[in-house]
């Protein structure tokens, strides 16, 4: 387009109400050298675009990502001082071992010294004569006796009670009833090695204030906290040992024999020899 048309459409479009129109600098310069403006044509500026001003630095500081945050581990916990745990331990055996019967089983029901504490109902010290003839001991309360507090109460203690008249006797009759540890393990799992060590003075004291002619084991835990030994049942029943005196003799848990009844007969022989054991004169 010529010059004089560009002018000619400008000027259309001014009356319009379409211009001014924004043209190119180079443009401009080519039609200023080709003629003169007229006086009556309005000049047209070009206005540079001017750079963005800079972000304030709070906006800059929002843009930028997140730095990671980096956390400083907590310094572990101080191993325990073995001397101090030593010390402690011997401290509360001595303790125990001062106890009536009262006070026992208060602080069996208050104990906190191991982890079962945290998820049973009750503690379950034990329940009997307690100037019996002869004292058994299981492994640990179970769902029922971690309700009721008493230990034999389930299906296993209904064994118990059938075993004991099998022989003439009868549970609170000549006969205490405790267990290696006195809180029940999770889903009646056996109880560790580190938890019958804790309960130990407890079962201790119950002995040592019963002081029964005989102890009977009920299973693999319970012949293991009152010889403190490695136990096999199958190779130790039928078999005569001792704890300070005392003769101790190795059975079948009844909570087992409900589930390998073909054992019973053999659950009948160590009664038996319960039974003599406690016919046996006094020496």
């Amino acid at each position: 387009m010529s010059p004089a048309a560009s002018r000619r459409q400008a000027s259309m479009l001014r009356e319009m109400g379409l211009g001014p129109i924004w043209r190119l600098r180079s443009s401009v310069a080519v039609e200023d050298a080709a003629a003169p403006r007229e006086a009556s044509e309005p000049t047209v500026a070009v206005i540079p675009v001017a750079s963005p001003l800079p972000q304030p630095a709070a906006d800059a500081a929002a843009a930028r990502p997140p730095r990671p945050v980096f956390e400083v581990p907590a310094a572990p916990a101080p191993a325990a001082d073995p001397v101090v745990a030593s010390a402690t331990d011997r401290e509360r055996r001595q303790r125990i071992a001062t106890l009536g019967w009262d006070e026992l089983e208060a602080d069996i029901r208050a104990c906190t010294a191991c982890a079962l504490c945290q998820r049973r109902k009750q503690a379950v010290p034990g329940v009997g004569d307690r100037e019996a003839r002869v004292m058994f001991v299981g492994e640990g309360p179970g769902a029922e006796e971690d309700q009721r507090g008493e230990p034999f109460v389930g299906q296993a203690g209904k064994l118990l009670d059938n075993m004991l008249a099998a022989i003439g006797l009868r549970r609170g009759e000549g006969v205490y009833i405790a267990n290696s540890v006195k809180c029940r393990p999770p889903l009646n799992r056996t109880p560790e090695a580190g938890e019958i060590a804790t309960c130990l003075p407890y079962l201790e004291r119950q002995i040592a204030l019963v002081q029964p002619r005989l102890l009977v084991a009920l299973g693999r835990p319970a012949a293991q906290s009152l010889l403190d030994t490695e136990i096999a049942i199958t190779k130790a029943r039928g078999r005569a040992f001792e704890r300070a005196g005392i003769p101790v003799l190795v059975t079948y848990h009844p909570a087992y024999l409900l589930r390998n009844p073909q054992d019973k007969a053999k659950a009948w022989e160590d009664l038996c020899l319960v039974r003599r054991t406690l016919a046996q004169p006094e020496g």
